[in-house]
């Protein structure tokens, strides 16, 4: 798991007027919190986190206004929804060695049988508790062979050392559906047909 480092100044001023200023300086407002502690409103060099943040569950250690030295996983991230650049991010204080649960992204390898079945993603991200500083990028599920009707659940994928499952372990990850051949619905006509009135 990567580790990125990043420099964090505090922040005082508060509200969109404030908000709106730290973007336009090509930072980005941020929250840590966790722990049980106030949470701490910063301020992180906005390319920086953008690219820190392209690692999913990524470990950030943060040097704060020269000193203290913290890590954090982020926790929430919100974005333009139009320009997709980062609005504000919230930060979970972790410490090495605890326990935090996160989801990783469930990547698929393999050719399903044949006959033009269709993989359905039934969760994108497994729930997942590892210790904060070995957290997986990601598992990689092998859907090799399987017909319509398979499913591969939770307990059916295998983890990194040190990491347990954080849902049911019957839930279902993956499943394989038939294809259907598309059909117009009864009383509609076909493409370039005419229906005729009684």
């Amino acid at each position: 798991m990567s580790e990125v480092k990043l420099t964090a100044e505090t922040r005082t001023e508060f509200g969109k007027g404030a908000a709106r200023r730290i973007r336009r300086d090509s930072k980005v407002p941020v929250v840590l919190y966790g722990h049980g502690a106030d949470p701490l409103h910063l301020t992180l060099p906005g390319h920086d986190l953008l690219l820190a943040l392209r690692t999913p569950n990524v470990l950030i250690s943060l040097e704060i206004d020269g000193k203290a030295n913290e890590l954090a996983i982020p926790k929430s991230v919100q974005r333009d929804p139009i320009k997709g650049f980062l609005e504000h991010v919230d930060l979970l204080l972790v410490k090495r060695g605890e326990k935090v649960t996160v989801e990783i992204p469930v990547h698929t390898e393999g050719e399903l049988a044949a006959g033009g079945n269709l993989l359905e993603h039934v969760l994108n991200a497994l729930p997942v508790e590892a210790e904060a500083t070995h957290i997986p990028e990601s598992v990689t599920v092998s859907v090799e062979g399987l017909e319509a009707g398979a499913s591969v659940l939770a307990k059916d994928i295998t983890l990194p050392k040190g990491t347990t499952l954080a849902v049911e372990e019957d839930a279902v990850v993956l499943q394989v559906l038939a294809a259907q051949a598309e059909e117009a619905p009864e009383g509609e006509a076909a493409e370039g047909e005419e229906v005729a009135e009684a």
